[in-house]
């Protein structure tokens, strides 16, 4: 190790990994989420790429999660070029099955970036065969770590007669390490678990300082059938970052009653001299389901604030105060 790596890992001490379920798979305890590398809402240079994912490598982070859909391939293809140089050992990808691209022109969706692509639902067998081969030629790589059903909220039947199939054959083959599901609705995700077996479910925004409906069915399932989870939307989508008129939560306005509750944890959070931010990234990161977070960033600046946050010391006190004012529940653990 050369003087620069030691000095490197100095400042920044290594990440916990942890196994996925009852596979081989490990994931870093903190996780970079890729969507917005695909020019999410605006566009990202492949500069600020190769710089917010060797930022993410230097903070300790080994797992990276994308999909066909973030961009209309771009995130992969971007993800894959910036990890070129790594071996596929040292690193965990995941990305996602059940959304195929079709030709399009001119902008869609939240995408800043056209390419003449946009993505579409198709949970069939044959197209979870078809996205595999072409995520790992955009990814450059010969297997997929972490291969996820995306959103099959509304179409549960289907995902599991054609994408489950096709993704518990490419396991079985050694194509794939674990099989999951990426989805946002608790309810939806826990009857999909329970009707089928999976290793680990990435769950976007459910069990934050805001809400907290997981613990209800879905996590309590996820640790008697060893599923691990990776929790994802810990800011709610911005509220938790920023909490003033005009936040987002789950990508649409706050209403008063939400930026009110958000404000009052930010007040318990300034008296312990805890940023809010750093809060929001380790209270989801302590309950024993979760196997890691992840957070989205577009530039290295945001994923050296959001490591700062994640390794910024919260004293036991802060948790209890925010129970005694009713805003966090007794049984969530921190």
């Amino acid at each position: 190790m050369s003087a620069l790596e030691r000095s490197v890992a100095a400042d920044h001490p290594a990440l916990e990994r942890r196994r996925i379920g009852n596979t081989e798979v490990s994931v870093s305890s903190f996780g970079l989420g890729c969507a917005p590398l695909g020019g999410l809402y605006e566009p990202v240079t492949p500069q600020a790429v190769a710089a917010t994912i060797a930022a993410a490598l230097d903070g300790g982070v080994r797992h990276f999660d994308t999909a066909p859909h973030y961009g209309a391939g771009l995130s992969e293809q971007r993800v894959g070029s910036a990890l070129s140089s790594r071996s596929e050992a040292d690193v965990t990808i995941s990305t996602k099955y059940g959304r195929v691209l079709v030709d399009h022109e001119g902008t869609w969706d939240l995408w800043a970036e056209p390419n003449g692509k946009a993505s579409a639902f198709d949970f069939s067998y044959r197209a979870a065969h078809s996205s595999h081969e072409e995520s790992l030629d955009r990814l450059g790589i010969d297997h997929v770590d972490i291969a996820l059903i995306h959103d099959p909220d509304d179409h549960p039947d289907e995902a599991l007669a054609g994408t489950y199939k096709a993704l518990a054959e490419l396991k079985a083959a050694g194509r794939v390490g674990a099989i999951g599901i990426g989805m946002n609705s608790t309810d939806a995700a826990a009857d999909l678990l329970s009707r089928a077996d999976f290793d680990v479910a990435l769950i976007a925004g459910r069990y934050t300082l805001l809400d907290q409906s997981a613990l209800d069915r879905l996590y309590p399932l996820c640790r008697s059938r060893g599923v691990s989870v990776i929790a994802a939307g810990v800011f709610n989508s911005g509220i938790l970052a920023d909490p003033r008129p005009g936040a987002t939560f789950n990508y649409a306005a706050a209403d008063r009653q939400l930026l009110d509750r958000a404000l009052a944890i930010s007040r318990i959070c300034d008296g312990h001299g805890v940023p809010l931010r750093a809060a929001a990234l380790q209270f989801p990161a302590a309950h024993p389901a979760v196997a890691s977070i992840l957070v989205g960033a577009r530039t290295p600046e945001e994923i050296e604030d959001a490591l700062a946050m994640y390794r910024h010391p919260i004293p036991g006190a802060l948790w209890h105060d925010l129970r005694s004012a009713g805003l966090l529940p007794e049984e969530a653990p921190a």
